[in-house]
């Protein structure tokens, strides 16, 4: 049978300004009416300004988070968020001008 689905609402500022050579804040918070999960996951995407491919950049599963191994990003990225209060953000430091685009946040809660 199916079981039933309940939605995860994500909420991220819809835009950020930083200026190059500091740090940015890219906030995710998210809210469901299940509980937070063991095997909850966030991933942080990035799709760079002109750009039709987006990269995963950073991924939070099993308790831990891993900065992806990938694009400009993997010696600048901190994680700062909390999923036991709902927080999935991460900090961005030493911005480049080639950090201009879209990051998405994706958060899964399996039941």
């Amino acid at each position: 049978g199916l079981s039933p689905v309940s939605p995860i609402h994500v909420y991220t500022q819809r835009e950020v300004y930083g200026t190059v050579g500091s740090h940015v804040t890219l906030s995710c918070s998210f809210w469901s009416s299940e509980w937070i999960s063991e095997d909850i996951s966030i991933t942080w995407h990035f799709q760079a300004e002109g750009s039709r491919d987006s990269i995963s950049i950073f991924h939070y599963a099993k308790g831990q988070p891993y900065i992806d191994d990938v694009g400009s990003f993997k010696e600048r990225m901190e994680w700062v968020g909390n999923p036991r209060r709902k927080d999935g953000s991460i900090v961005i430091h030493s911005l480049e001008p080639s950090d201009n685009g879209t990051f998405t946040c994706d958060v899964k809660n399996p039941p």
